[in-house]
Parts: C-alpha cells; sequence; structure tokens
C-alpha cells in the first residue's frame, strides 16, 4: 500500500514540476499540491506530466504517456472540460495543450457557475497560494508582464491622440478582433465564496479571437458581437474600472475588467509590490491651479498610486507615486475639475508581437 501512495504522490509531483516550467511558472508548495490533488485526477496528473512546451496531437501524447488512444481521448476531453487543457482545432483534428496556472486553470475554475468541485474550498486554496512567499514574484516578478494596462481612451490628450497606436486602444483590439465572448470575472467569483467581493459586476471578463471560441465551446461564456464587447468596455470605464489586456502587440486573447480589490493582478500590487501588468505609456500629471484638493483621484485609484499631500500653506494636491501608477486613466476620468492630465512616459515601451514571443520572453527571463 505504501508503494501505491508514493506513486501516487510521485505522479502529482511530476505534474507540478511541469506546471513550475511554464513560462509563469507555479512554484511548487503544499498548497499547489493540494490544489492539483483536487484538480486533477490521477490520470489526469499522469497525462498532464508528460506534455511538451508546445501542442501536440493525439498520437504523441499516447506515445509519450502510454496509454491507448482512445483510453486518452477521454482522459483529454474531461481535462479540457474543466480547463486543464487546451483543445486546439487544426484541420480534421485537434492539438493539445496544458493550461498553465496563470492566466489557465485558475480562471478556467472560477469561470464556471454550476461547478460540481467545492469552489470555496478551492477559493481558500488559491487565496493562501498566491499569498504564500515568492510565488506572485515567481509568476509576475520579471520584466516581461503577463498583462499590459489600457489606458482609457477618452482621457487621452488630443495632442498626442494620432500619435497613439491602434494596440493601445481598447476599442481598436475589441473591433480587431472581430468579437469574442463575456464571461464571468473569476476573481470576483472567487472573492464571492471568500466573502470579500465587492459590488463591481461580474459578467464583465472580454475573451477575443480563438480563445473566445474555445471558451465559449467550453460552456464557459457567451458569444458577443464587437458591439456587445464595446458596451461592456464602457459600462466598467462608467464604473471606473481598469482594462488590463494580454501583453501582446497582435491578437490578444482578453481584457479583464479589474478592481483592486478583488482582482488577482491589482491585489498583488497592493498587498505584495509585485507587478503582473505592464504600465500604459501614460502617465496623470496634476494641474495645480485647476485642482481643488477635493481627493476623489486618491479614492478612485485602485491600487493607491496617489496620496493628497498638504503642502504646507493649507493646499492639498495629489502626488502621483511614478513608480506605482499604471497609467490606466480612472483618475483621470474621475477629477471633476480636469485637473489630472495624462501624458506621454519619457520612454514608450512596446509589447511583445504575439503570444510566441511574449511566452519567449518570459522563459527566456527565467532561464527556462
Amino acid at each position: 500500500m505504501g508503494h501505491i501512495i508514493n506513486s501516487k504522490e510521485e505522479v502529482y509531483n511530476a505534474l507540478a514540476e511541469r506546471l513550475s516550467k511554464t513560462p509563469e511558472g507555479a512554484p511548487i508548495n503544499e498548497h499547489l499540491m493540494a490544489i492539483l490533488h483536487r484538480l486533477y485526477t490521477e490520470n489526469e496528473a499522469l497525462v498532464g506530466s508528460k506534455f511538451s512546451s508546445i501542442p501536440m496531437p493525439l498520437q504523441k501524447i499516447s506515445a509519450l504517456t502510454g496509454i491507448e488512444e482512445t483510453e486518452l481521448k477521454i482522459i483529454l476531453d474531461g481535462m479540457s472540460d474543466k480547463g486543464l487543457v487546451l483543445d486546439i482545432p487544426r484541420k480534421d483534428t485537434f492539438y493539445y495543450m496544458l493550461t498553465p496556472m496563470l492566466v489557465g486553470f485558475f480562471e478556467y475554475t472560477f469561470m464556471r457557475t454550476g461547478s460540481q468541485l467545492d469552489l470555496k474550498e478551492l477559493a481558500e486554496l488559491f487565496e493562501t497560494y498566491f499569498h504564500s512567499p515568492g510565488v506572485m514574484k515567481e509568476i509576475a516578478g520579471i520584466d516581461t508582464k503577463v498583462m499590459r494596462t489600457l489606458i482609457y481612451e477618452n482621457v487621452i490628450p488630443l495632442a498626442v491622440e494620432t500619435e497613439v497606436l491602434d494596440y493601445e486602444k481598447a476599442t481598436e483590439v475589441i473591433r480587431q478582433s472581430g468579437g469574442g465572448a463575456i464571461t464571468t470575472c473569476a476573481c470576483r467569483h472567487e472573492a464571492s465564496h471568500l466573502g470579500t467581493a465587492c459590488d463591481a459586476p461580474t459578467e464583465v471578463c472580454i475573451s477575443l479571437g480563438g480563445a473566445a471560441e474555445w471558451i465559449v465551446r467550453k460552456g464557459l461564456g457567451k458569444p458577443a458581437t464587437v458591439e456587445d464587447l464595446l458596451n461592456v468596455l464602457k459600462q466598467t470605464q462608467e464604473l471606473g474600472l481598469v482594462h488590463l489586456c494580454d501583453n501582446v502587440m497582435n491578437k490578444p486573447t482578453y481584457i479583464c475588467n479589474c478592481c483592486g480589490c478583488c482582482c488577482k493582478v491589482l491585489r498583488g500590487i497592493n498587498e505584495q509590490q509585485v507587478f503582473a501588468t505592464h504600465p500604459s505609456n501614460f502617465i496623470p500629471s496634476p494641474d495645480l491651479e485647476s485642482c481643488v484638493g477635493c481627493g476623489i483621484c486618491e479614492e478612485k485609484c485602485h491600487i493607491h498610486a496617489i496620496t493628497m499631500t498638504n503642502q504646507g500653506d493649507g493646499t492639498v494636491i495629489p502626488v502621483i507615486s511614478n513608480e506605482v501608477c499604471i497609467g490606466c486613466g480612472v483618475c483621470s476620468q474621475a477629477c471633476p475639475s480636469e485637473s489630472l492630465i495624462m501624458s506621454r512616459r519619457s520612454e514608450i515601451a512596446i509589447p511583445p508581437e504575439n503570444i510566441k514571443e511574449k511566452f519567449r520572453r518570459m522563459a527566456a527571463e527565467k532561464g527556462r
């Protein structure tokens, strides 16, 4: 019996090792192991541990695992339904890719509202895991970030509007996608099981392109037209939520609409000073002549990058932390006197061209 238990643990340990080597990473600790035991059956863990870093056809995975193709297809389909594997259509067949932790099976787990899993227990485990020492730093503490921040377009100054490229505009990202899907915000859904969710809407997570097709096929979201997605963008901007996008220039797969109280990325900044999102190419500057010192900008900032500071003469002004500010534009839109002017940063960041380039950079920076 001891040999059987050890063998089972070896399977899950091998899976954890495999997930830890993805470009995003998944540092191994007891909390990760507890999550994997609840999400993966032993057979699924065995199959997952054998995946390479590129999508593979059924025949290749069968050769690696020693599992006959008919049986393996059933296992892979089950893993795909749980968001543990992506099944990617190619011509008349499917290729399979192991889903990473983030962005990956964390989100897919909590996009489900009718799951048979114990989501409260999983929410507690993921919460503990992401707050474990070194976990967020390992996942996000590199130059190439998982996400990038999209500025509110209505606060872009007219003087530079013609210089702003399509990849910097949320509306253009959506239009170029041709449509997508709307899903449940995984972070707010998780927070609801922890009793910490805010009152921001949950059905506002945007998936695009092939990712959206997969989301719809798996029943994780509903199909949406370009107009539907632009309406979500408008709704969330009116609520002062932060637009975070897949950190690629071409064909991003998602736009999240985030709050500092639930979002894993913004909470990582607030609670651990770890940045998983690259700032936009803009930053606010206060116009002190028109500023009335109301403090709304400080209140609206999701990551506490603004501090109302007494100048010693009775004047209170907003001071922006350039090291913290991600250039989302929430403060500028909220300012009643239009005193926070968004200006171009001195250095313009260009995101990776595509997903492959993003992962290549991340892997290289982590020595993988």
